[in-house]
């Protein structure tokens, strides 16, 4: 018998092999890295705000978040009008800015004729990359003397009654900040929907209409159901860009530290007022609650966050696993 030797060529191709496996693992190694980099910038972010924040959480604790006084002069701090009106201006855009977008983004996909399809979607999305302070100027130029004298005198007259549409017309109030900020999510909202209406397969729109139903109709009862998970993962992006916007909202809402009913009435949101307060801070506990301020809102911010992922999961939860969108 004569002994079988290995080819020279092994030895090379195990040397190829050997090569590629530690690229593979340098090529892991380095994704790692990236992806531990978001936790620990978060990290750094949190100890950030906490470190200034200090002076004023051990001054008013829990407080800070439940009272109403906010007087530099006199050293007494509370955000609770400022929570109020982050959250309320953001819960009144998302109640104009989702029905609109989310009919433009249905109208876009199955409705439009293929010849404007391409030109408003690219308008929607060039609406998303106009700064907001250009927002802020069209809002303080065009769209509050516009409210002021049609509006909120169309909306007083028919409304009156509740007290939400009582009081004095300002211009600069919680309805008007609520509306530019609707205005500014609007394409966020609308581009994520249309690419998960998008992504739907087209055997749902054809097993509808199969079963007679109409064109509406099969954009009501398939096509919509399958794509909600993504749907509300577009709100979820418009609610995160609402509640942190600072400068259209600073320009329309009337900086005002208190609690009203009537949307006509000025207010304030808690990024607002770090833009206003944070390069004027005298002392040391007011830059500190300008600092819990911030770290308030994001708190408050991960919270709500939060919370809709978990809406998500529960809507989605033995559903379609399709038009997830992000």
């Amino acid at each position: 018998m004569t002994a079988i030797t290995q080819p020279a060529e092994v030895s090379d191709q195990g040397h190829g092999l050997e090569g590629r496996n530690v690229s593979d693992a340098a090529f892991r190694g380095v994704l790692t890295v990236c992806a531990a980099a978001i936790p620990i910038l978060m990290g750094f972010l949190v100890w950030e705000l906490y470190a200034g924040s200090r002076l004023a959480i051990s001054r008013f604790g829990v407080r800070f978040v439940t009272t109403s006084i906010w007087d530099p002069v006199a050293e007494k701090f509370g955000a609770l009008p400022l929570i109020f009106g982050t959250l309320l201006s953001s819960l009144l855009a998302l109640l104009i800015a989702v029905p609109l977008s989310l009919g433009v983004a249905i109208y876009l996909t199955e409705f439009a004729p293929e010849r404007i399809r391409k030109p408003i979607s690219f308008l929607i999305e060039l609406l998303a990359a106009i700064p907001s302070v250009v927002y802020g100027l069209w809002g303080v130029f065009f769209l509050l003397p516009f409210l002021r004298t049609s509006v909120f005198p169309f909306l007083k007259a028919t409304f009156g009654f509740l007290p939400f549409f009582q009081g004095p017309i300002y211009g600069q109030s919680m309805l008007a900040a609520s509306i530019i900020l609707a205005i500014m999510v609007m394409p966020y909202i609308m581009s994520v929907s249309r690419e998960v209406l998008v992504s739907v397969p087209n055997s749902q729109r054809e097993a509808a209409l199969a079963m007679g139903a109409t064109r509406w109709e099969a954009v009501i009862s398939a096509i919509v159901p399958y794509a909600k998970s993504g749907i509300i993962g577009a709100i979820i992006l418009g609610l995160g860009r609402a509640l942190g916007e600072t400068m259209a909202v600073t320009m329309l809402i009337g900086n005002r530290n208190e609690i009203a009913a009537s949307l006509f009435a000025p207010g304030y949101t808690m990024a607002a007022v770090i833009a206003n307060e944070f390069s004027e801070a005298a002392s040391d506990i007011h830059f500190s609650a300008l600092s819990y301020v911030a770290l308030v809102l994001f708190l408050v911010t991960v919270l709500v966050n939060a919370g809709a992922r978990i809406l998500i999961w529960r809507t989605s939860r033995g559903g379609p696993q399709g038009g997830r969108g992000i």
